[in-house]
């Protein structure tokens, strides 16, 4: 299957009235979404509005209780699907064994795994790693294999969350590059992140999540500039360490 139609049998990502209550507490109220198949999409807003929860229903790792998600018409994704957490669970062996680890169930030839793994690393600077224990690796450097990892199998949907919340500036910016690459790559990202300046930087699209619905989907550059949600406004001013205003929306 070429990468063209690839592409044309993942996306548009539906997600229809997605509602999630475990033991009768709301975390998805009713998710409406529709995420097309380019750029960085991301995530944003408070505590406990649902955003993970949202995210692990993408990648196949949750259930919801009523809606679902359609893949193009779907009812599963025809591409492969990638998620790397804020804290990557690594094997207690090598950085080069980790790396291979997605590439398993691919039955590349052993000459094909090491190449693929060796050109992953090397993308990510941890080329002169790859013998290393993962256990000896800095927290951003163990990011860093946990997206070489997800990166080796080619998604064609990359979720990340929270990828950089326990990380400093310089391993952050590391990260954002590395995420940059692989969407020049051809991969979908869909990202959360608390960081308003990190979703300034990186981001093509903002989806604003309150209280588990959308309350706002739209450009990056219309998002940060005049958002359309009070909720979103209450939001930014609330996260950023200086005051913002914005001019009325057509609603208020």
């Amino acid at each position: 299957m070429g990468n063209e139609e690839i592409r044309l049998t993942m996306f548009p990502i539906r997600l229809d009235n997605l509602r999630f209550t475990p033991n009768g507490r709301t975390v998805l109220a009713g998710i409406d979404l529709t995420l097309d198949g380019e750029g960085i999409s991301v995530i944003l807003g408070p505590n406990g509005a649902g955003k993970s929860v949202l995210m692990r229903m993408l990648a196949g790792l949750e259930r919801p209780d009523a809606g679902g998600i359609a893949w193009n018409g779907d009812d599963a994704p025809r591409a492969r699907i990638a998620m790397v957490f804020q804290q990557p669970m690594l094997l207690r062996t090598t950085v080069a064994d980790n790396a291979a680890l997605g590439l398993k169930p691919l039955q590349l030839t052993r000459r094909a795994l090491q190449a693929r793994v060796a050109e992953m690393l090397s993308r990510v600077g941890l080329a002169h790693r790859a013998g290393d224990s993962a256990r000896l690796l800095s927290g951003g450097e163990r990011q860093r294999l946990a997206l070489a990892r997800a990166w080796a199998v080619r998604p064609r949907l990359l979720l990340l969350d929270e990828p950089t919340a326990a990380l400093d500036p310089t391993a952050t910016e590391a990260v954002e590059q590395i995420v940059r690459e692989i969407r020049t790559d051809g991969a979908k990202i869909v990202m959360t992140t608390h960081n308003l300046g990190q979703a300034m930087r990186i981001s093509d699209d903002i989806v604003f999540i309150e209280s588990g619905r959308v309350r706002e989907h739209s450009p990056a550059s219309h998002f940060f500039s005049r958002p359309r949600s009070s909720e979103a406004r209450l939001f930014m001013q609330g996260e950023l360490p200086w005051r913002l205003t914005f001019p009325p929306s057509a609603g208020d």
